[in-house]
């Protein structure tokens, strides 16, 4: 499985000139590779990504987690999300599963990796509690 050029650099927009909260990739089967499906800019919500997750089909998605740490300092952390639902075809589940680590090599500054395979799994605490 490829990696379309143009997701690295979208990653790259978003880790180190913050134009995006979070950017969504799907696999493209006819072209045998990863492609941006969605990025979501600097002022969408948590909520806005969540909602942008389709409830019954794989993605990755990279989100970018601003948060304010217990010393009153502003941090952000990139997280690398695999979204699996437990709803979504088994030949997507596999797809996906298998081209993963080589799809998350190509993100490189990344600090966290969450398997989700529903809503819950993704809860805003989770991420603070990962984050922390």
């Amino acid at each position: 499985m490829g990696v379309a050029d143009h997701c690295k650099d979208t990653f790259l927009e978003l880790q180190r000139k913050k134009t995006h909260r979070y950017v969504i990739f799907k696999i493209d089967e006819k072209r045998k590779e990863v492609v941006v499906d969605k990025t979501g800019g600097a002022t969408e919500s948590y909520d806005d990504f969540m909602a942008s997750l389709p409830e019954n089909d794989c993605r990755y998605a990279i989100y970018d987690f601003d948060f304010v740490t217990d010393e009153n300092c502003q941090k952000s952390k990139i997280f690398f999300i695999a979204w699996s639902p437990s709803v979504s075809r088994i030949r997507a589940k596999m797809l996906y599963a298998t081209s993963k680590d080589r799809f998350r090599r190509e993100m490189d500054g990344v600090h966290y990796e969450i398997q989700a395979t529903d809503p819950s799994e993704l809860d805003l605490e989770v991420l603070r509690d990962r984050a922390h």
